[in-house]
């Protein structure tokens, strides 16, 4: 059974929009500075931190990232943007991980949607129902 996790953007994080193009940007950073905490350790730590290739899919009008697993022991996570259907602003990125899915994707993706929330001072809602919040109250 699939499960999601959710970086929402509320009335205080830095921005209350998000775009897939935003989000494509955040995926790239995040690889780009693990792999520069590798060249200061010298070890290949990009690759190991965040083992994924990134191929742009859609489902209908839906446009999303599958984040699919190079290295043994990871599958592949799905990553898009949304707003609620209630019309509001609200808008989130979403991070499901679909059947298939191992314990290192769970593991890798509770640390992206962390960065993600940090980096947006958003309300991370995790794959067990609890909520983080990383924005001031």
């Amino acid at each position: 059974m699939s499960s999601s996790a959710y970086v929402k953007l509320v009335a205080k994080s830095k921005q209350q929009t998000i775009t897939l193009d935003e989000v494509e940007k955040f995926i790239r950073y995040y690889m780009e500075i693990t792999s520069k905490t590798g060249e200061q350790l010298n070890w290949e730590y990009g690759s190991a931190a965040f083992p994924y290739t990134i191929e742009q899919r859609k489902n209908g009008e839906q446009a999303y990232y599958l984040l699919k697993g190079n290295t043994q022991g990871y599958n592949y996570m799905l990553v898009g943007a949304g707003s609620d259907d209630e019309g509001s602003e609200n808008t989130y990125i979403q991070i499901v991980l679909p059947e298939g899915s191992t314990h290192g994707d769970k593991g890798k993706a509770n640390e992206f949607s962390k960065f993600l929330a940090k980096k947006l001072d958003g309300e991370l809602h995790l794959f067990n129902g609890r909520i983080m919040y990383y924005y001031k109250r």
